[in-house]
């Protein structure tokens, strides 16, 4: 019998293009485990009016460990239209499978480490003085707040009465009173104190387990005063349990701009659901971009490990594939951290790194050239052949 067991959900588009790259990588070092696919995304929603089938939780909730590739999200207006025409009109109404995933396991603390390759010709570099240029080492991970904030989806369009009734309580409701519940939509942000303390202290973990000099809370309660306050009062508390480590608080959209003038000062990165989805993706094109963007969705039994690029549907049918499988890569990196596979981790990191390095195999984003059928014609490796080149790395 296996070690483990994994929980494969390779979703939609290029997510069934990376996560079988993954499995070779894992197969390669040897990690000791049995792989379970199962269904999510689109196709289900299309087919069965729920993008995350409860066949599938079942397996989650059996197995605790999973591997994610990419999903396909739509508007609502889009999504109604794409349902099977049987299924129309019954109630069905689409919810990001990720997010409802996050929310039943309760995988409250996302991951996601921005942190540069040397070599790497999409690194951030800036200009100096002299007319040079210089390039900062970016080392950042961010600690995301994974069920809470504005992606609670607590929402309407047209909400009902007891909802405007409770919200015309408010005084800062007035101006929006008389407009009609067709005409009206609203997304509540929802912050509990627990939550807000639970990501500042895996973030302060985080930062004295690796080394790291300070946190920054990333929010904005100079304008979101109760939710934004409340998760910067928690990372001020859970701070003075860490007197060696400095906290910094940022707004996020000052943060925003300093990210490109110096990212080297940050580390740790704690903020809200929302904001830490946007710090994220802000801090990762400085390392590269959504092709090494990692992350791990943790809770406290199940813990699920994904790239945060999408499905990228315009590349999904291409033939070779060209999308860049390293982010993937690094997801399964992540995992074998999770369970303690420590060796076999460093050794897929290293093996990544020196590809990175060497610079003699690229996909078509590192070479700054447009994706599409052309793009292996130009120079640029696929998806097999980057996988391949880390493969070789590791022997």
């Amino acid at each position: 019998m296996a070690k483990h067991t994994v929980v494969t959900m390779p979703g939609d588009g290029i997510g069934n293009q990376v996560l079988p790259e993954a499995l070779r990588v894992l197969k390669a070092v040897g990690f000791d485990a049995e792989y379970v696919h199962a269904d999510i995304g689109w196709e289900c929603w299309i087919n069965e009016g729920n993008a995350l089938p409860q066949r599938t939780i079942d397996l989650l909730a059996k197995h605790k460990l999973g591997l994610f590739g990419a999903i396909t999200s739509k508007p609502k207006k889009e999504a109604d239209e794409e349902l099977k025409p049987e299924l129309r009109g019954k109630g069905y109404s689409y919810f990001s499978p990720i997010v409802s995933m996050r929310q039943k396991f309760n995988l409250d603390t996302c991951v996601r480490p921005c942190i540069a390759f040397p070599g790497n010709p999409l690194n951030f570099i800036r200009k100096k003085p002299d007319g040079g240029f210089e390039e900062p080492f970016v080392n950042v991970v961010v600690f995301r707040q994974n069920t809470e904030g504005l992606y609670a989806g607590v929402e309407w369009t047209n909400p009902p009465d007891g909802v405007r009734t409770a919200l015309a309580t408010h005084p800062k409701f007035k101006p929006f009173s008389s407009t009609p519940g067709p005409d009206l939509a609203i997304s509540v942000r929802i912050i509990t104190r627990n939550a807000a303390r639970k990501i500042s202290k895996a973030g302060f973990e985080w930062a004295n387990k690796f080394g790291y000099k300070s946190v920054t809370i990333c929010e904005k309660p100079n304008v979101l005063r109760e939710t934004s306050g409340m998760m910067e009062d928690e990372a001020k508390n859970v701070a003075k349990e860490y007197p060696g480590i400095a906290l910094w608080s940022t707004n996020i959209d000052a943060q925003t701009m300093w990210l490109t003038k110096n990212p080297e000062d940050y580390g740790v990165v704690v903020a809200s659901n929302l904001f830490g989805d946007v710090i994220s993706d802000a801090f990762a094109g400085l390392v590269g971009g959504l092709g090494f963007a990692a992350s791990g969705n943790i809770g406290d039994e199940v813990a699920v490990f994904e790239p945060t690029h999408g499905s990228a549907p315009k590349y999904a049918e291409l033939n070779p594939p060209i999308v860049n499988p390293i982010a993937m890569l690094l997801s399964a990196v992540m995992m074998l951290e999770h369970v303690g596979e420590m060796e076999k981790a460093k050794q897929i990191r290293d093996a990544i790194a020196a590809v990175v390095k060497e610079g003699k195999v690229r996909t078509y984003d590192m070479m700054r050239i447009p994706g599409g059928a052309k793009s292996i014609s130009k120079g640029a490796a696929s998806t097999t052949q980057m996988t391949d080149a880390i493969l070789k790395k590791l022997k």
